[in-house]
């Protein structure tokens, strides 16, 4: 079937469970408790959607959440696709799609991700002003769809400075720091050699993950100003002996999990999109 048929049949489903949203955010690895100040009204299983795919990560619960945070109707993907779990980018971006369709005017994308730049540390917030795709792939590949957006894109302003402006505000009256960065994204799913974290530093990258970038570009595609925060959960630096697993990942996720949802909750409490 057509991609345009089978987001269609998603989009028609969840408008007739859910209705309309105004924001998305796609929650990220051990970040499942994103969204518990919210208002909820619907929870339905990724299995119950018609043509949706299935998480198949730890930490990614696979389940869409719907509430109210202020004036804004929250859609949330609790739990992602990745490219290195074999689907194709048509299928970890098809969320974005949706959304989209389904009324979103702004994407909020949370990460887990390694810190290449040796100011950070573990457990830092990094608001990504810009990114590096190294994963070999673009989600855009393929013929256009030209309803949904145009052929060639400009990544020029993919992250939303006027929201990145208002959390920053918000941050700096609750006294937290905010680290700004470069988000490089990888396929994965191993983690990068010394020789290749040495590179990823001297091209400009702050933080290095394996996901959110394919995501971005197609907000960008349909129009839709992206938020992205990466939490700092390991150190990927090229001098420093670890061995870095998934579960130190979820954990250290999971310690900032209540300061990132305090701010996004807060953002969208003050401001309408």
């Amino acid at each position: 079937m057509d991609i345009r048929e089978t987001v269609k049949e998603t989009v028609l489903h969840l408008e007739k469970r859910i209705g309309r949203v105004d924001v998305a955010i796609i929650i990220g690895s051990g970040l499942g408790n994103l969204v518990q100040q919210m208002e909820l009204e619907h929870k339905v299983p990724y299995s119950e959607i018609p043509h949706f795919p299935r998480s198949t990560v730890k930490g990614h619960a696979g389940e869409v959440l719907v509430g109210r945070i202020g004036e804004n109707r929250v859609l949330a993907f609790n739990g992602r696709f990745h490219y290195y779990e074999g689907y194709s980018m048509a299928e970890v971006t098809y969320p974005v799609r949706v959304a989209r369709l389904l009324g979103s005017k702004l994407l909020i994308i949370t990460n887990a991700a390694g810190g290449l730049n040796p100011k950070f540390q573990v457990g830092d917030l990094m608001i990504i002003e810009d990114h590096i795709n190294f994963m070999g792939v673009n989600p855009l590949m393929g013929p256009n769809v030209d309803e949904w957006g145009p052929r060639f894109v400009d990544l020029y302003h993919v992250y939303s400075k006027t929201h990145i402006e208002a959390i920053k505000k918000i941050a700096a009256r609750k006294g937290l720091f905010l680290r700004e960065g470069v988000y490089l994204a990888i396929s994965g799913p191993t983690y990068e050699t010394n020789a290749e974290l040495k590179m990823m530093q001297i091209l400009g990258a702050d933080a290095v993950g394996m996901s959110t970038v394919p995501e971005a570009i197609v907000a960008a595609h349909m129009g839709m100003p992206v938020l992205g925060i990466s939490v700092i959960t390991d150190m990927a630096l090229p001098y420093i002996t670890q061995n870095v697993t998934h579960e130190m990942v979820l954990q250290a996720a999971e310690k900032a999990s209540s300061t990132l949802s305090q701010l996004i909750f807060e953002l969208l409490e003050e401001v309408k999109v």
